[in-house]
């Protein structure tokens, strides 16, 4: 993302839904923060579940508050709770593979 303007920057944010991701590139003034660009970004207006409360925010993956300075190229994530706990699953399949290996 090349910066035109010395008084702003690039960055993403970006939105997962289980249908389809969609990814809003925008320029923002230096000193902007996570939760301005997603303001900016016009996500919470276009999806109703994002109105209500801000999800936590993430740059990158890694989590992040809401008030983080974000730097030029950096893609703001809001993340959707999990349905399922990644390491319980795993555990209850291995319990499934270990269950039929009895049998």
């Amino acid at each position: 993302m090349a910066d035109a303007d010395p008084g702003q920057i690039g960055v993403e944010v970006v939105y997962a839904r289980p249908e389809r991701q969609i990814l809003v590139a925008l320029q923002v003034p230096v000193g902007c923060t996570a939760e301005e660009a997603v303001a900016r970004s016009g996500l919470r207006q276009q999806y109703p579940e994002l109105a209500v409360e801000l999800p936590p925010l993430a740059i990158f993956g890694r989590l992040t508050a809401a008030g983080a300075l974000l730097r030029a190229g950096d893609r703001v994530e809001l993340l959707r709770p999990l349905l399922a706990d990644p390491k319980e699953r795993r555990r209850a399949q291995a319990r499934a593979v270990r269950a039929r290996r009895r049998r």
